[in-house]
């Protein structure tokens, strides 16, 4: 998975898809997985990373990023 080539992104959670227009703000943790996503870490090391570093079940981050991957699909910053 990786986001469009022309996305921009900010470490503030600013996203931006010029091609539309549209922009986004992304909570500090949706924005740290866009920053893994754009470094091109799987899926599986970007959840790893993230149940290491905040206290989540292995549940739970899987619903979330379900739901996380959806948004982003849903607003047309996934390369598919």
């Amino acid at each position: 998975m990786q986001l469009k080539k022309n996305i921009a992104t900010s470490e503030s959670g600013f996203i931006f898809n010029p091609t539309t227009g549209d922009s986004f703000s992304a909570n500090p943790i949706a924005a740290e997985i866009i920053l893994k996503i754009k470094e091109g870490l799987s899926d599986e090391s970007i959840k790893l990373f993230i149940r290491e570093t905040y206290d989540v079940t292995s549940s739970q981050i899987e619903k979330d990023w379900d739901d996380f991957i959806n948004q982003l699909r849903a607003a047309n910053l996934l390369e598919i």
